[in-house]
């Protein structure tokens, strides 16, 4: 018998983890040739043209994208273009996929903003390591972002398009910080965006909710407070919307592995030796 989890079985929760492809091409041999070589590691949806592809990333969380460049309706080169330049989109890593061996080509794709460019005939155990370095890159940067106290929002951006997404996010985090009702409902209002799509951006740009990631810019804005040292530690907390310290100090030492004491104590030790 299968192990449950919760009312979920071991299967299914390895299935709801896996990291979500999009595979773009209007050649059924191909996609499913290349469907059944990722499918163990990764939950793959197909589309056949690029417009097809679109229609799927309105609806789903997509980790990433391989399309191929020669396809009715919609190349990938446009897909690609259209991808890179919608803010919704913007974040996903984009492999191209090409019998096209031209140095030009492959120009043509990494300036469209094509995160890696594979040529056809391709071997698979190629695409999985380029699929792997891509994914594995992305969620060290957020790792990263998530643990280091002081390390601004858009240092997880992809592209501009991204960037000015996250400072416009932080800017409204900022302006709203002491507000403990702030949540993901406030945000898509001042961002005007659909509830839906903003938890789909932030979801697939951070790893974190909305609200995780509210939270987090709360215990960031503290962190840069204690770090100048001016005032109390519960000062702190109610400027960054805790309704209690005790509160803010178990949440911070969650997420950065020391107290708001501690972490006080070390920037002010830092100091005296700089």
């Amino acid at each position: 018998m299968e192990e449950i989890v919760g009312t979920l079985t071991m299967k299914d929760q390895q299935e709801i983890e896996k990291n979500v492809v999009l595979l773009i091409d209007d050649n059924e041999d191909i996609l499913d040739f290349i469907s059944d070589d990722l499918d163990e590691k990764y939950h793959v949806l197909q589309a056949r043209n690029g417009i097809e592809a679109l229609a799927i990333l309105q609806r789903e969380i997509v980790q990433l994208i391989i399309s191929d460049v020669m396809m009715p309706e919609m190349d990938g080169f446009e897909f690609c273009t259209k991808v890179k330049s919608t803010l919704e989109f913007s974040h996903i890593p984009v492999i191209l996929l090409t019998a096209k061996n031209s140095l030009q080509s492959k120009i043509e794709g990494l300036e469209l903003g094509a995160d890696a460019y594979v040529e056809k005939p391709f071997s698979p155990e190629f695409l999985q390591v380029q699929i792997s370095s891509l994914l594995k890159n992305r969620n060290k940067i957020k790792e990263y972002f998530s643990n280091s106290p002081l390390l601004h929002l858009k240092s997880i951006a992809h592209s501009k398009a991204d960037e000015l997404f996250l400072e416009k996010l932080q800017d409204i985090i900022n302006k709203n910080i002491s507000d403990q009702d702030l949540d993901v409902e406030h945000l898509a209002e001042k961002m005007n965006m659909s509830r839906p799509t903003l938890y789909r951006k932030i979801k697939s740009i951070s790893n974190l909710s909305p609200n995780e990631l509210i939270n987090l810019a709360r215990l960031k804005k503290a962190a840069e407070l204690l770090n100048e040292g001016l005032l109390k530690i519960y000062e702190i907390s109610e400027m960054v919307g805790y309704s209690s310290q005790s509160h803010f100090g178990r949440n911070f030492a969650k997420q950065f592995g020391m107290s708001p004491t501690d972490y006080l104590n070390s920037s002010i030790a830092g100091k005296k030796k700089g």
